[in-house]
């Protein structure tokens, strides 16, 4: 028999779908239930390669870690990668379809609902629930037409929904009854319940306000859900999370070991960083073009990116490669990952016009090696040895090929033979493909220790596992989850 499923939408972005789901995917499965978590369509530069050769979303890859499953490309079947002034590239089902312009992609996504619904019906036969997230706000009416994301999903599925807004923005009222003003009466009558979202201070000093929300819509109140600090150890879906994560303590100045990442335009993939910025001797310091680098940086980092020429382009009309060379001259260390090692080569070549008009630009310089955009897109999980010694575990997602004498002293050593990346004569400039490096506790330990600390604080996959119990007992305490279950379908 087919899953029952139950779809979440939220007042807008970032109000707390994507974490809402994992919890409830890992709370359902401590109760014995089969879950499967799925999103129609999710636009994010932070991707996971998926166990069947494919790229989702980075957060449904966290819910599928959540409800204790592999991933698959089914629970993400349309993500959009935006690439700056291309447009997004569109992945159908974990693998490229092409690219569009917003306003071209509007045209396109009613074609996308065939596979938006296989995906969700291939979920439902291995599962008791399917999970649904709905992306952006439930509100954008003027994008119903043709949508696949939200009501044009919960109305062609015929899943259920309830609404999550945030009570940190302020204005939650309005907001939740204001949605059910602007959308259609049939879309509305989809919609369940809701549940406040990350509350501070006495419960008891908002019931008044959910009964007003109850009585002007009708929808039954699910739960007012307290901030939790112990989510704020949980990866962030987008770039929204790069402002700050809420339920993480702030770190005060001084930890012994200064980080920099340069926080350049399309950035991906960022999500890489959020192991080393939980060791509490590292302070984490974001750079973004218009600011300097300080002069008191141990290792400089270079992220990945989703259009690596214009992101380099953007760094130096912002000096930050000068700011980069001084860094190196000083003896500090520079790290590039994925977009970012590109870009410490000697030259990055676009033949195709990938990222703009075709041609080549000279990179930073850093590493003797080169870059050519072309050929299929790598998608892989990979393993092995850095060229320290320190294990690893990541993935690839990347476009180009990189070559040169660089590559004769290679920064990873996989399992499987290969060899990739770069270090220079030096030692303290490296590049590599490879994405989730400092999730593994003896690479992490490595580095800090090579930048005068004293190793690892904590096991860092077992954090986010504790996070997500812990996440899911909340839920436990907060929601109606019987509730939840009786009205999915």
């Amino acid at each position: 028999m087919p899953a029952r499923s139950l779809m979440f939408q939220g007042t807008g972005s970032d109000v707390g779908k994507s974490l809402m789901v994992a919890g409830l995917a890992r709370a359902l499965v401590n109760r014995g239930l089969r879950v499967a978590p799925f999103k129609p369509q999710n636009m994010s530069n932070n991707a996971a390669v998926t166990a069947d050769g494919g790229e989702i979303g980075r957060a449904q890859a966290l819910q599928a870690r959540a409800a204790r499953l592999a991933p698959t490309v089914h629970m993400n079947p349309v993500l959009l990668k935006p690439q700056g002034g291309h447009g997004s590239q569109i992945v159908v089902q974990g693998r490229v379809a092409g690219s569009s312009s917003a306003a071209g992609y509007q045209r396109v996504r009613a074609g996308l609902m065939p596979a938006v619904l296989e995906s969700f019906n291939r979920l439902r036969q291995d599962a008791d629930i399917v999970l649904v997230e709905g992306a952006g706000s439930a509100s954008e009416v003027n994008l119903r037409s043709h949508d696949i994301a939200n009501m044009g999903f919960a109305r062609a599925a015929d899943v259920p929904v309830v609404l999550i807004g945030d009570i940190d923005r302020g204005g939650v009222i309005a907001s939740i009854v204001g949605t059910q003003a602007v959308i259609d009466p049939a879309d509305a009558a989809m919609i369940a319940g809701f549940i406040i979202n990350r509350f501070r201070g006495d419960p008891a000093l908002f019931a008044d306000g959910m009964a007003i929300i109850e009585a002007r819509t009708g929808w039954r109140a699910v739960g007012l859900v307290p901030h939790l600090e112990a989510a704020g150890r949980l990866p962030a879906e987008d770039g929204l999370g790069l402002a700050g994560k809420g339920g993480r303590p702030a770190k005060t100045a001084g930890a012994p070991i200064r980080i920099a990442v340069l926080v350049l335009p399309h950035i991906s993939n960022f999500d890489d960083l959020d192991p080393l910025e939980a060791e509490p001797q590292v302070e984490m310091i974001q750079v973004r073009p218009g600011e300097a680098l300080p002069g008191d940086i141990d290792l400089v980092i270079l992220p990945g990116s989703k259009a690596t020429i214009p992101a380099l382009a953007a760094l130096r009309a912002a000096g930050l490669d000068i700011d980069i060379a001084a860094h190196v001259r000083r003896g500090g260390h520079v790290l590039g990952i994925c977009g970012g090692y590109q870009m410490l080569g000697r030259s990055i070549s676009d033949p195709a016009g990938l990222e703009g008009a075709a041609g080549t630009v000279p990179g930073l310089g850093l590493l003797d090696v080169d870059t050519v955009l072309a050929g299929d897109k790598t998608l892989r999980e990979t393993s092995g040895r850095a060229a320290d010694g320190a294990a690893f575990q990541g993935y690839e997602m990347h476009v180009g090929v990189t070559t040169g004498p660089g590559l004769a002293t290679p920064f990873a050593h996989f399992a499987d033979g290969r060899v990739d990346g770069a270090v220079s004569a030096s030692g303290r400039v490296s590049g590599c493909y490879v994405h989730g490096l400092f999730a593994n506790d003896a690479q992490r330990d490595a580095w800090l220790r090579r930048l005068g600390g004293d190793g690892v604080d904590h096991a860092y996959e077992a954090g986010v596992e504790a996070a997500l119990d812990a996440l899911a007992a909340h839920l436990e305490a907060h929601l109606d989850i019987d509730w939840l279950l009786n009205i999915s379908r």
